[in-house]
């Protein structure tokens, strides 16, 4: 009986042998991240427990991205001690306009093929665009992790997802994710692994697939995980990872159900105001007035994504009254924006450019509260009622394409549709 990439990781970092769905493990972590939004309880738990030792300290990050800067005293206070600890006991620290923990972690070359990765934010799916196991846990988890090296895990049922064919220009990763939210539903895929193949995957770039993986948090999945091929190799080896350890699913492994998405035809998606599975095509709400538009956060702020709003935006303007706000997922990103010139043809579009953080993603920080009756176009992942700040307002999800394309004629459009638009380079 064949097995899941998620069987094999698990069961290798246990006792060394695929495990089986449903079983309970407790497996040794390579990598650990805790966030500050999360890392004021990890921390009182340490001192709670009194470890005399943290063996495994060096190998859990500390990111300062969600209170980035902190809009308050206690989220100030905490960013103090996540610095005072980080200088103790050696664990890495990503300050605040480093970037999002869940693109700093493989940009710093903390994991790589095989690895079995833990975070506190559920979006800690996204380490399997790389062929690890990234999942999310709570702060006093990650506590645990820097005690002894170790969580214990349920075994995840797996879905496979085939994708077949390559994406049309215009159409992203970032489409395929609300058409598998519009099939499932929000948390239809709860405590379940996803495994995405086919031909779909292998023609996206890195970006894209972090996209893929990452979105996978809106459907409840514990992992998200795809093979590697000479794209993840040459991506990890250029950050400076260690030697992969890809994992690939047997022939005969069970899988909870199998799903076929003909991607080579996928039109634009956008997810509806408040409910991130009302997912429609754009060509069937197109014409909807949009009145400010976001591009970043962990799911689609990396250079692909500012590299599509520049190709449609360059040379034009912005829409009569729309805003647009981009935060890119880390500095690196931003100087490599910069170096592109991305960010002078977007500012002389009108957009605004912030620094790398979870900035406009959900009113933590209150760079951006929406206005009575706004409707908000984003790249994000959730548009929850009140997310930013208001619930008379409306958020609806889409691609940087079809955020940027929106924002250029300030109604629901198709990226397309934008005559001149180049969506694979921007200059």
């Amino acid at each position: 009986m064949g097995h899941t990439i998620a069987e094999k990781i698990l069961g290798q970092h246990a006792d060394g042998k695929p495990a089986k769905a449903g079983e309970i493990v407790v497996a040794g972590v390579d990598f650990a991240m805790i966030h500050d939004a999360r890392a004021g309880n990890a921390l009182k738990m340490i001192e709670k427990l009194g470890a005399k030792s943290l063996p495994h300290v060096k190998r859990t990050a500390l990111v300062l991205d969600h209170y980035s800067p902190p809009p308050n005293m206690e989220a100030a206070n905490t960013h103090v001690a996540m610095r005072a600890f980080a200088d103790k006991h050696g664990s890495p620290l990503y300050d605040v306009g480093d970037g999002i923990c869940h693109q700093v972690l493989p940009e710093g070359g903390h994991l790589t093929c095989g690895d079995l990765v833990v975070g506190t934010d559920t979006h800690s799916t996204t380490y399997g665009a790389f062929n690890a196991f990234g999942t999310g846990v709570e702060g006093t988890d990650v506590s645990a992790v820097m005690m002894t090296g170790k969580l214990w895990f349920r075994v995840p049922e797996t879905i496979r997802i085939e994708l077949k064919g390559p994406l049309q220009p215009g159409v992203w990763a970032k489409d395929v994710t609300l058409t598998m939210l519009g099939k499932l539903g929000a948390e239809g895929a709860n405590y379940r692994a996803l495994e995405y193949c086919g031909s779909g995957v292998s023609a996206m770039a890195i970006d894209d697939r972090m996209t893929l993986s990452n979105h996978a948090a809106e459907l409840g999945a514990k992992a998200a995980l795809l093979e590697a091929d000479e794209k993840t190799f040459a991506w990890l080896k250029a950050h400076g990872a260690a030697a992969p350890k890809p994992v690939k699913a047997d022939a005969d492994a069970i899988y909870a159900q199998r799903i076929v998405i003909d991607t080579a035809t996928l039109a634009p998606q956008v997810a509806r105001q408040h409910n991130i599975d009302d997912v429609v095509a754009v060509p069937d709400v197109a014409g909807q007035k949009i009145h400010v538009a976001l591009i970043g956060t962990c799911t689609n702020g990396r250079l692909d994504d500012i590299r599509q709003a520049a190709a449609i935006l360059k040379g034009k303007k912005l829409a009569k009254g729309v805003r647009m706000i981009i935060t890119p997922a880390s500095r690196a990103i931003y100087l490599a924006a910069m170096r592109e010139g991305l960010f002078e043809i977007l500012t002389a579009a009108g957009a605004s450019v912030e620094a790398a953080g979870c900035g406009t993603c959900v009113n933590i920080t209150g760079h951006y509260i929406a206005a009575d009756d706004q409707v908000v176009i984003s790249s994000a992942n959730r548009n929850f009622k009140g997310r930013l700040g208001n619930p008379k307002s409306e958020i609806w999800i889409g691609s940087a394409a079809t955020v940027a394309a929106s924002a250029l004629t300030g109604v629901v459009t198709d990226a397309r549709t934008v005559a001149g638009g180049d969506w694979r380079a921007a200059a």
